[in-house]
């Protein structure tokens, strides 16, 4: 062995032994690898890698019995200055409002917890962090005496191991500890949904007696673990003084932002903790929608093979049905949900999916879809999935309508993300498509205001169900003309429109009738650089502009009208309560609202891996007679998965 070399072990396992023994052989440093404190939705017994780790070259953290690097970090966090601990105290309160702990297989169903409940803590029995906790079953047992003498007249709860409820690994309690006062916590609960309600968490050395001092409890701890004995929980243990105070954002400085390691397995390298919990939440959100098998209802057959890898889950692959009677009697008997493309809904699926009590899911492209057209069989990298409407109909409520009104609580995280996503995008010059290479430069007279009307597709879903009185594009031209008698018009075909793949196609005589120039296979991104306004019935590009800080003025009821950011033709929609800066409009729509997928691996993953990867050019455009046949055959072939499921 070279003289710089180390000897790493993982934890406190009994094979780790063999590597002390080469450590102190070879008198060489031994590092203890463990798994950080957010790891993954699955355990590692269920193949999940974590997303992070702790590397500790003089002990590791839940052995208490010995020092590590934990504790010099724990010293170092009682003297932050204020500016280091209001931004850990804002990434604290960031990871609970993402309700992220170290396995997330849950659910957010919290309907069946009683009130006020007591919330007792097991582990998995003889776990490293129990036995070097200053811990055993006795410990267990005299917890769950406990908080039944101390709470007689509260219904307690016991929240098992993700391991223990994988059948992987026993705990400390099983049904035979329930009685009339005692009960398992059944189904996958977050344990943020768990604290939420619970009136107090007792535990022995589990990190959710960690998480629960985040969300604000004072957890009764019956072990030693490393964050007993800092005047953040009931200690039972009386070995447990460290002789210090600690606050719980201290706490999470030295635990997340600086023991744990954390990686971005998207582009193999290190990341940040924000990066991080935001990559585990996506995983995490994928993981949770995809809960129930998806019944995909008159999916087109180039579809089904993206779809396939997207709404795949733990029951399998979805099911592809062209009848509606058919898909609605699987979904019921699978306990699953129908899936529809937003625009095929029609009023009897609605009316039979209520009858037989299935969830129907609406399902459309997001807004940053793809480098190429869907109408090309490009696959999006986006996709929303609505289940009270879909974002483009104002004439019913919508997902994203719910999430827009509830903006007003915004982090200064969130509103941090917002703005560098809103940054990024104008700086990459990326639109839904990106698609169209000529840049035209607009001869308007100097002062002259420019305005820009997008054209649409005349049949789209968004037209037949956001329009007013204009509903074509001739129409819309007509209308900015009279409104804006000197502007510089440009009008500009839509994609789909040009490639003549769909209805709205205007002859330039007529169009140049009111428009100054036809930007035809024009950039988008270019020319919102160059306008002042954009003037649209209910296109994305009102949005895109919206993105660049220009005026726009809509004609129709687009998603992001009737929030005080645009001007209005149409009357206000009353159910559009909410008052929304930019930034705000940007979380709702670019981070809450949709799901993205790595068009590399394959992966679920943030907003911010897909700007990376259109800026590296990894967005995977596929065009061409060849392409379009492939995508058709992997489709049908994911449409009988459910032979092989």
């Amino acid at each position: 062995m070279r003289q710089t070399d180390k000897v790493a072990v993982w934890g406190r396992k009994p094979v780790a032994k063999r590597g002390a023994f080469v450590a102190d052989l070879f008198k060489r440093p031994l590092v203890t690898v463990e798994d950080a404190f957010l790891r993954s939705v699955l355990t590692g017994r269920q193949g999940a890698a974590p997303m992070g780790l702790v590397v500790d070259d003089i002990g590791v953290y839940f052995d208490t019995t010995r020092p590590s690097q934990l504790d010099a970090l724990l010293k170092q966090a009682a003297k932050l200055t204020g500016e280091e601990l209001k931004l850990a105290e804002n990434q604290m309160n960031h990871m609970v409002g993402l309700k992220l702990s170290k396995y997330n297989d849950f659910t957010h169903s919290v309907s069946d917890l009683p009130d006020n409940f007591v919330l007792v803590v097991d582990q998995t029995i003889d776990d490293a962090s129990v036995l070097m906790g200053g811990a055993n079953a006795a410990s267990f047992a005299q917890m769950l005496a406990s908080a039944k003498a101390e709470n007689p007249d509260r219904k307690i709860l016991i929240k098992t191991h993700p391991e223990t409820m994988g059948g992987q690994r026993n705990g400390y309690f099983s049904q035979y500890d329930c009685d009339g006062q005692v009960g398992l916590v059944t189904g996958k609960l977050a344990p943020a949904d768990l604290f939420e309600q619970a009136s107090k968490v007792y535990c022995v050395t589990s990190q959710m007696g960690l998480e629960a001092i985040f969300a604000g409890h004072r957890p009764i701890v019956f072990g030693q673990p490393f964050y007993a004995g800092l005047g953040l929980s009931d200690d039972r243990n009386p070995d447990c003084d460290r002789g210090m105070t600690l606050s719980p954002a201290q706490v999470f400085w030295a635990t997340h932002l600086q023991y744990s390691k954390w990686y971005d397995p998207y582009f193999d390298r290190a990341a940040g903790f924000l990066t991080a919990a935001d990559i585990l939440h996506a995983h995490a959100r994928q993981h949770r929608d995809n809960e129930f098998t998806a019944v995909c209802l008159g999916m087109r057959l180039w579809k089904r093979g993206f779809l396939s890898r997207f709404l795949s889950c733990g029951r399998g692959a979805p099911l592809f049905y062209d009848d509606a009677i058919k898909a609605v009697e699987a979904a019921s008997i699978e306990e699953g949900r129908v899936l529809v493309w937003a625009g095929r809904e029609t009023e009897e699926l609605a009316k039979d999916c209520a009858l037989w009590e299935v969830p129907l899911i609406r399902v459309e492209d997001g807004f940053l879809r793809s480098a190429g057209l869907g109408a090309q069989l490009v696959a999006p990298t986006s996709l929303a999935f609505d289940d009270s409407g879909i974002y483009y109909d104002p004439t019913r409520p919508s997902q994203l309508e719910r999430i827009i009104n509830q903006t007003a609580g915004l982090s200064d995280i969130d509103r941090a993300r917002a703005r560098a996503i809103r940054k990024r995008i104008v700086a990459l010059k990326m639109t839904k498509y990106n698609v169209g290479a000529a840049s035209i430069k607009l001869p308007a007279f100097a002062g002259q205001q420019i305005i820009l009307v997008p054209g649409q597709v005349e049949d789209d879903a968004s037209i037949l169900k956001g329009a007013g009185q204009i509903k074509t594009n001739l129409g819309l031209l007509r209308a900015v003309r009279n409104n804006f008698p000197s502007a510089y018009i440009v009008f500009k075909p839509h994609p789909d429109v040009e490639a003549g793949l769909r209805a709205g196609a205007v002859d330039i005589k007529q169009a140049l009738n009111y428009a100054d120039i036809v930007a035809a296979d024009s950039n988008m991104a270019d020319l919102l650089d160059q306008v002042d306004h954009v003037a649209t019935i209910t296109s994305l590009a009102g949005f895109e502009a919206l993105l660049r800080g220009k005026s726009v003025t809509c004609y129709g009821s687009p998603f992001y009208s009737g929030w005080g950011l645009t001007d209005d033709k149409r009357r206000d929609i009353s159910r559009r309560k909410a008052h929304p800066d930019i930034e705000a409009l940007v979380h709702a729509c670019l981070i809450d609202y949709p799901r993205y997928w790595d068009p590399m691996s394959g992966d679920p993953c943030p907003v911010e891996v897909i700007l990376e990867r259109y800026e590296r050019g990894q967005m995977q455009v596929k065009t061409g007679a060849m392409v379009r046949i492939l995508a058709k055959l992997q489709g049908l072939f994911a449409s009988y998965a459910h032979l092989w499921r």
